[in-house]
């Protein structure tokens, strides 16, 4: 309860912070008060005093400390010490017994601190969320991960390694093989950062948590490179969403094989035209309808340039066919986000590792 001192002191901060300038429903808020209690308390004056009752209430029926200590006995017993009250409720009452309910039953282990886990397995790993990146600049965030191919053996697949820029959305690489194995991630890893020329901190790669992710290779090899790595949370297949939807893009393509593929050079074969489309001829629908090379390489701003001019062009000739509206806006998407929080800025960015050049690895903020 709010002493009547502690009202007035509140009362006169709040009229400073009023007269400063501030708004009173803000002013309220920081205090943690509503603007409707302050009227009422300004109201009373002097008068004013605390009329909730301060006597604290407890009910008739509340268990006595002999019965929340057998409780206790009935719960952390032999019989009953690896089961919930859930439980253990419906056997007590199958011997005909009742000792209490089940929310009284967590109720008194909630105060006895033993609601913890209880039972014989390995409790359950909290998982936070994963690091939330952005980029500006293609070689700064790269996702990868592996799908599987079908072969015309049943139970047997070929793995697809796919590396994707995220900024950019281009492949930058891939590679088919037989197996998945950590070892064959790091040489196509290295492959990539001697093809791009990708300096020591320069880039991040995301993935899942699969073995080939943290195999103990391709960590000594992202260790020797200076990539820093980054991961989702198990089973969680929103928090990779870029590699995704480009095996879904993949498998969804008009001429995927519709039978499974006869051997490896078929897969590869197959997976190198499809990059090739992908990276050169594809309109990407999240890059304003650009091919992943061409933003890669930063042609992009001067083809959306050409498409706004042309838009430009085509109202002036006939305005009426977009009366008071905009043309179609050709923006160029200056950060990508990968697992943003929410509520935060898109905008807002720093600066996680030093990069060459003017290339910066940017985290939201």
């Amino acid at each position: 309860m709010t002493g009547f001192e502690e009202r007035q002191s509140i009362i006169k901060e709040i009229a400073e912070a009023v007269a400063a300038g501030a708004r009173q429903a803000s002013a309220c808020q920081i205090v943690g008060l509503s603007a409707r209690t302050l009227q009422r308390w300004q109201k009373d004056g002097d008068t004013c005093a605390d009329r909730r009752p301060s006597r604290v209430y407890e009910p008739a029926h509340k268990l006595s400390e002999a019965e929340r200590a057998d409780l206790l006995a009935v719960a952390n017993s032999v019989e009953f010490a690896h089961l919930p009250p859930s439980q253990i409720v419906p056997r007590l009452a199958d011997r005909g017994e009742y000792k209490a309910s089940e929310s009284t039953f967590y109720r008194v282990l909630r105060t006895a601190g033993q609601t913890a886990h209880r039972r014989a397995e390995r409790p359950a790993t909290p998982r936070s969320t994963p690091e939330a990146l952005c980029a500006v600049a293609p070689n700064q965030l790269y996702s990868w991960d592996i799908t599987y191919l079908a072969t015309t053996v049943k139970g047997l697949f070929f793995y697809l390694y796919l590396v994707m820029d995220v900024y950019s959305r281009k492949i930058v690489g891939w590679q088919v093989h037989a197996e998945e194995c950590n070892a064959l991630a790091g040489d196509l890893i290295l492959d990539i950062a001697e093809r791009e020329g990708l300096a020591p901190g320069q880039v991040v790669l995301h993935s899942d948590n699969g073995g080939p992710m943290k195999g103990a290779t391709m960590l000594a090899t992202l260790q020797k490179l200076g990539v820093a790595p980054s991961y989702s949370r198990p089973s969680v297949s929103n928090d990779n969403p870029y590699s995704e939807a480009l095996f879904k893009t993949l498998k969804y393509r008009p001429d995927y094989p519709a039978r499974p593929f006869q051997d490896l050079i078929s897969a590869r074969q197959w997976v190198g035209g499809y990059v090739d489309w992908y990276n050169h001829d594809h309109r990407h629908s999240g890059i304003s309808f650009v091919t992943p090379a061409e933003r890669h390489a930063g042609r992009d701003l001067v083809l959306l340039q050409q498409r706004r001019a042309v838009y430009a062009n085509a109202k002036a000739r006939h305005p009426r066919r977009w009366g008071r509206r905009d043309t179609r806006k050709w923006d160029h998407q200056q950060i990508v986000h990968l697992n943003p929080q929410r509520g935060k800025a898109s905008a807002e960015c720093k600066q996680t590792s030093p990069a060459n050049d003017n290339t910066t690895i940017h985290e939201a903020a």
